[in-house]
């Protein structure tokens, strides 16, 4: 009886060490799955041609829609912004990453709805865009009944029946109408996504700034009291939040632009305005170097430490001011 117990006890030393080594190399995969998952993807090529090698306008925009839809759910650990089980529930990078693309993409599925592929604003709209645009603006972080995945892959399949009626040269029954009033319906949204994340970016180190929001007009009204100071403080936690909602946007708009390039080279042409595409893209790609700090760091003023947010913030200010510009060289007659 007595060596009975004592071989209880001492197996029971052998047994909690065992356990510990398990949860050890449990938690060692986890970290590496978490570190695999958590690379943002990189850059695709955009493609303006059809297998025959012909050149058809429009496809070059909306195959890019689908890639880079597609890239937020087949990407290493697919979508995780819905995700509730480790490791990818512990992370937060990605996510943001996700996030910021999926701006891009719904704003970019609207704009084909509603202007590149209708002529007038009373014209009837593309069956296949009407029923797939609206399931991009599905709730980005349902995990089941129905899952997000689901809702945002039957949007795309939409998407590619569009694109694939595009190509029907003999019988045409969709169309994509590359003009410079339509580019600028989308530019215009692209220039509130990027002037918001700047200032975003910029708050990093900001406290309080000044009201203007009525400024410029001295009938403006507002629904509430306007106080004159503002805080503005990006909380310590949210900047790396911010940090990669900007480089997941920033991401999908560089594939944005290039398909710009290719389905509206005409009309650029016309206005001598590819110069100011070409440096928006140059900008975009400048902003998506890589980061080599293990962190996003916070460093204030003109201290020994870097603020990769202002770094960003810079990059998505001078590319807005070249999509600016671009909307002027398109409003010229």
């Amino acid at each position: 009886m007595a060596d009975a117990t004592a071989a209880k006890i001492m197996r029971r030393p052998r047994i909690l060490k065992t356990s510990l080594y398990v949860l050890a190399v449990v938690a060692l995969f986890m970290v590496i799955i978490a570190i695999y998952w958590s690379r943002t993807p990189g850059v695709f090529w955009v493609n303006e041609y059809i297998e025959d090698d012909s050149h058809v306008v429009g496809y070059a925009t909306t195959d890019t829609l689908i890639k880079v839809a597609e890239t937020l759910l087949e990407k290493p650990g697919g979508y995780l912004s819905n995700d509730r089980t480790p490791p990818s529930v512990f992370l937060d990078n990605i996510p943001n990453w996700e996030f910021g693309a999926l701006q891009q993409v719904r704003d970019l599925a609207r704009v084909i709805r509603n202007d590149y592929s209708r002529t007038q604003s009373q014209s009837s709209e593309d069956p296949d865009v009407s029923g797939a645009e609206p399931l991009f603006f599905f709730d980005n972080n349902s995990w089941i009944l129905p899952p997000t995945e689901s809702e945002y892959r039957d949007a795309i399949k939409g998407f590619k029946v569009y694109r694939d009626r595009l190509t029907r040269q003999a019988d045409p029954d969709a169309q994509f109408y590359a003009r410079a009033d339509n580019l600028r319906e989308w530019l215009s949204q692209v220039e509130k996504r990027l002037g918001s994340l700047s200032r975003r970016l910029g708050n990093s180190v900001v406290t309080t700034v000044i009201n203007e929001e009525l400024a410029g007009d001295p009938s403006a009204e507002a629904a509430q009291a306007q106080p004159d100071i503002v805080d503005v403080r990006t909380s310590w936690w949210d900047i790396d939040d911010i940090f990669f909602e900007a480089r997941g946007s920033a991401w999908a708009l560089l594939h944005f632009f290039r398909a710009v390039e290719l389905d509206f080279a005409q009309v650029l042409d016309d206005k001598n305005a590819t110069a100011s595409v070409r440096q928006i893209i140059r900008e975009l790609e400048a902003s998506l170097q890589p980061l080599r700090s293990p962190m996003v760091l916070n460093g204030g003023g003109y201290g020994i430490f870097a603020n990769h947010s202002l770094v960003m913030a810079n990059y998505l200010a001078r590319a807005n001011a070249a999509v600016i510009n671009l909307r002027e060289l398109l409003d010229q007659g």
